[in-house]
């Protein structure tokens, strides 16, 4: 029986060629899109979830009460760990850890001359308890407790050794910034995996930066990450509840929350509004999702919708195949079987379009899939293809066996209202769709354009940045000043590290007027003498620091946000307080955009703290960039030999700040022109079979002086008519779907009118296109031939 099934179905595929071509690739193409999405969804839901203790694994969060309603902050106070671990029952493990990106690239050595680069954090001694990151030498629970230790990746171990084996015990150098100690190895890790969100090279003691920095054993003060592991059974929303106001206990009047939030979950569910989680890359998982299933609807209609028009030619071998005994339920089989078979051709031509096509795929998206041979992948792979074509099949085949023998025997084609109905519906559907993909990226392409050409408040052109490494640290000035001296260079000076991105972060400022239960936390930039000069920061009250007030170190400059929360009339000349020191509001900047255009410009001030800036900011001269670069590389050379410079454009980073969008706009441009592409493969068959039942109705008109244009506007009109409709039922959902994108953007476009009448008229020309071939080759034959019997 499955033997003759596959037979009828290769006859028939042979018999209609070009309805098998137009089938296989929509499917094939549709499927191939499914598996790229479904790779690309797993590895998004996978990230972090690697984890043995991942069920019990949390972060600490603080929400925090300001101006614009609550903020929501990964980072807490430096002695949460301790304290919960101390003062919680539930808590099994607990780590503090300072991250990486606050701090400037270390360098490490084994040998002086051997100086690599890496990236590393500071972590208390239960960061291995707490994490699965596998040793594969030293033990867990005591590798980061001497306040010398470092622990190395597989990775980082060969580079400064060439070999992973005896590595422990040995001692480096390492440098950060102004920093410099010796430590000795304790443990070597296995290289972080790819799912996992954090990336670094190696791991020092929290305690030995306690040592340096005694600000992470200030309760005001919220920049260490804190994660948590909790006993088995203890009751998270219980937990939460205890620890609300620890940090208010500590520190009275901090109004600072306290709650636990799972932390596979931080990567895809980050963003906050008003101290309530509202998504985060999550959306684009569902966005991608969902976009999976309409264009593999897309492909199904297509197929749906080309089988019940070719009935008409199979209408006989229906009528014969009743008369002689088949039932309906074998018919369906049959038809079904045919379908499937479909599906599973088209499956092999997917897997090998994703297998030549996945590298492409993966410097879109910036990942490194695969297509592994796994019981997971291979169940999802066969219950796509099943459900491709189960769903495809299944109105044809239903449609087909249920012709009457009686009827379909004397060559006629029983009319269905509602057969014509759900075919002229799944082409307005499938059409819907596209419109629906057209307005997505479009939206997107504007929103990403304004992005990259709003004023930020600060000039991000023509500026490089790079590291103070080795002697740049005691010869600063010397430096910065024969910078200037270099012909095309505007300006220069240092600023803590790059000004893109989110800072140090503190609250604890008083000022004269300040609210008891405000609690404002203010983003602080440690600057040199020119930087607000070099990035083109305008002032819009007093002045900026200048060497020509020897005072300037005890002075402030806030931006508007910060003078805004706290209320301030005239504030030039106004003392606060920061960390019980007095400083004198000496000026104010204009609002910039420090972080990207999803937040709202954030309380901000700048300290003047030359020795505490890590980054030196050079700004040059428009169209001088090859002339100086190369002369101011000689000059780095020169004063901190032994040491590469390595550099980045400001720009740059800024750009790093939106890769989600423009990965998610590259792909929806992909996949928005591939669904176009398969809706107009299916009204190309269906126009292609429209010209064939209207043969003979075209070539009388053309025997009473029908012209071509009028045969082209005859055949053209009622798909004109469905795509119309699309249209019309799509316009509403694509604005409610493009305006509910864009409110994740603190500063956005406007939605205009001609987005979506523009993305309309692109669905209409296009599928105008595709059946106007079609139009003009019936419109060509010959009457004569029309005219004849078959």
């Amino acid at each position: 029986m499955f033997r003759h099934t596959l037979l009828l179905a290769y006859r028939s595929f042979l018999r209609f060629k070009s309805t098998f071509f137009i089938n296989l690739i929509g499917l094939s193409t549709g499927l191939a899109c499914s598996l790229f999405i479904y790779l690309w969804v797993s590895d998004e839901l996978h990230v972090d979830k690697f984890h043995e203790k991942d069920e019990r694994l949390f972060q600490a969060m603080e929400r925090q009460q300001a101006t614009d309603g609550i903020l929501v902050s990964d980072k807490t106070a430096g002695l949460v760990a301790q304290a919960l671990t101390q003062e919680m029952p539930e808590v099994e493990y607990a780590a503090a850890v300072l991250h990486y990106s606050g701090f400037p690239t270390s360098i490490l050595s084994a040998q002086q001359e051997n100086k690599i680069r890496a990236t590393g954090q500071f972590a208390s001694k239960d960061y291995f308890q707490v994490f699965s990151y596998k040793l594969i030498a030293g033990d867990e629970a005591s590798v980061l407790r001497d306040k010398n230790a470092i622990v190395l990746s597989e990775k980082l171990a060969r580079q400064l050794f060439k070999t992973t084996q005896n590595a422990v015990g040995k001692t480096l150098q390492w440098e950060m910034g102004s920093l410099k100690k010796q430590v000795i190895v304790s443990g070597v890790f296995k290289d972080i995996p790819v799912s996992s969100s954090e990336q670094f090279d190696f791991l020092l003691s929290f305690e030995a930066y306690k040592d340096t920095a005694p600000w992470v054993l200030n309760w005001e003060n919220d920049g260490t990450h804190t994660y948590v592991v909790l006993k088995k059974g203890a009751n998270v929303a219980q937990c939460n509840n205890k620890i609300a106001n620890l940090i208010n206990s500590k520190n009275g009047g901090a109004h600072r929350q306290l709650f636990l939030k799972p932390y596979s979950e931080k990567y895809l569910y980050g963003n906050y509004e008003n101290g309530v989680q509202a998504g985060g890359r999550i959306v684009y998982v569902k966005l991608f999702s969902i976009i999976a299933i309409f264009i593999l609807l897309i492909a199904c209609i297509n197929f749906m919708n080309l089988s019940t028009a070719k009935a008409n030619q199979r209408i006989k071998e229906v009528g014969v195949k009743k008369v002689i005994g088949a039932s309906r339920r074998t018919l369906m089989g049959q038809y079904l079987g045919e379908s499937l078979l479909m599906a599973f051709i088209s499956l092999s031509v997917a897997i090998l379009l994703v297998v030549l096509l996945l590298p492409s795929f993966n410097q879109i998206t910036g990942k490194h899939l695969l297509l592994p041979v796994d019981t997971t992948l291979i169940a999802a792979i066969l219950g796509i293809t099943l459900f491709t074509g189960l769903i495809a099949g299944s109105y044809p085949a239903l449609y087909l066996s249920g012709f009457s023998p009686a009827t379909v025997l004397k060559g006629r084609l029983p009319g269905s209202i509602g057969e014509l109905f759900i075919r002229k519906g799944l082409v307005v559907f499938q059409f819907a769709l596209s419109v629906i993909l057209i307005v997505a990226v479009l939206v997107v392409y504007k929103q990403i354009a304004y992005i990259q050409t709003k004023n930020l408040g600060y000039d991000k052109d023509n500026i490089i940045h790079f590291l103070k490494e080795g002697r740049l640290y005691e010869n600063q000035d010397a430096f910065l000043a024969a910078v200037k001296n270099i012909p095309g260079i505007v300006n220069a000076s240092s600023v803590g590290r790059s000004i893109i991105g989110s800072h140090n972060t503190t609250s604890g400022l008083a000022w004269e007027g300040k609210n008891p239960d405000e609690n404002t936390a203010f983003e602080m930039i440690r600057v040199n003498y020119d930087l607000i000069q070099t990035l083109g920061i305008q002032m819009v009250a007093g002045r900026a620091f200048s060497r020509s007030f020897a005072t300037d170190e005890a002075k402030i400059i806030f931006n508007e946000a910060a003078i805004a929360a706290m209320g301030l009339k005239d504030p030039v000349g106004k003392n606060i307080n920061l960390w019980g020191q007095d400083l004198e509001i000496v000026g104010v900047a204009k609002n910039f955009h420090f972080e990207s255009l999803h937040e709202n410009v954030k309380p901000l001030f700048f300290k003047l703290e030359p020795g505490q800036t890590h980054a030196i900011m050079v700004k040059i001269a428009a169209g001088k960039e090859k002339e100086v670069i190369p002369n101011l590389q000689n000059l780095y050379t020169e004063f901190n030999p032994g040491f590469t410079f390595d550099y980045q454009f400001l720009d740059q980073d800024y750009q790093a700040l939106y890769t989600a969008e423009q990965r998610i706009s590259a792909l929806s441009r992909y996949f928005a022109g591939l669904a176009i592409l398969i809706s107009c493969l299916g009204l190309f068959g269906l126009a292609a079979f429209t010209a064939e039942r209207r043969r003979k109705e075209i070539g009388v008109r053309k025997v009473l002086g029908a012209s071509s244009l009028n045969i082209i506007y005859l055949l053209s009109g009622d798909f004109t008519k469905l795509v119309l409709a699309a249209i019309l039922f799509t316009l509403p959902l694509s604005w409610l779907a493009a305006r509910q994108w864009l409110n994740n953007f603190a500063y956005r476009i406007d939605l205009q009118w001609w987005y979506f009448i523009g993305a309309g008229l692109a669905a209409l020309l296009i599928a105008w296109f595709t059946v106007g071939i079609q139009a003009a080759k019936a419109a060509r034959i010959n009457p004569v031939h029309s005219l004849k019997d078959e």
